[in-house]
């Protein structure tokens, strides 16, 4: 599994402290962490949550990543700019017990952590543990055990929904303001790994289209 960590920029001077908890977590299980930034308070690339919700779903979709890590102060705006998209199911997370119902009930695909509301002492081995159960068993499981055909039955009926109600994300891309999107491909690298990662070739000439 890739794992892409995503942070704007009123958390970014977090990002060292949430990579440190993430890799420790992902190294465990044999997953990969590709740390998009912001990396500093200063970077030159300023994300808003907002571009936040472009990032992820632009890696999601072309498979330059398979999880996302974001989130925000509260979280709820990372949640909710990712959920914006298709082929995002983002949860808000503060706990390990939120981590652990979300990817056994939900089986999502991207996380948004509060990391300024709630984040005091003890917030970096919060992170952990949150990491921790996120990925203790395999997605989808159900929980109780007893409630895994229902909800594995209800998440369908939610991809369903959710593949209805939205249009293809290339088409939403070319219709938001081309600075907004330039703007959440404009990280230190973001070039560098997204042309590494991605897996769809078309996804590579729209965001060489989105950035000319």
């Amino acid at each position: 599994m890739r794992i892409a960590l995503i942070n704007e920029n009123s958390q970014a001077a977090k990002n060292g402290v949430i990579y440190k908890a993430l890799k420790k977590v992902a190294d465990e299980k044999g997953f990969e962490v590709v740390n998009y930034g912001m990396y500093t308070a200063e970077d030159k690339a300023q994300l808003t949550y907002v571009q936040n919700g472009i990032l992820a779903a632009t890696l999601l979709n072309s498979g330059a990543a398979d999880f996302v890590v974001t989130g925000c102060g509260t979280g709820e705006g990372a949640m909710l700019a990712l959920n914006s998209f298709p082929g995002v199911i983002c949860g808000h997370i503060e706990t390990p017990l939120d981590a652990f119902t979300f990817a056994q009930i939900n089986d999502g695909n991207a996380v948004a952590l509060p990391f300024a509301l709630g984040f005091g002492w003890g917030g970096d081995l919060n992170l952990e543990y949150i990491f921790e159960k996120l990925w203790s068993k395999p997605f989808g499981g159900g929980y109780p055990p007893e409630r895994q055909e229902p909800e594995q039955r209800n998440k369908k009926i939610l991809d369903g929904v959710r593949a209805a109600g939205f249009k293809p994300l290339p088409e939403i891309l070319r219709s938001l303001d081309r600075d907004l999107v330039k703007g959440a491909f404009a990280g230190e690298h973001f070039e560098e790994y997204f042309n590494r990662d991605c897996r769809d070739e078309s996804y590579k000439a729209l965001v060489k289209e989105l950035t000319a």
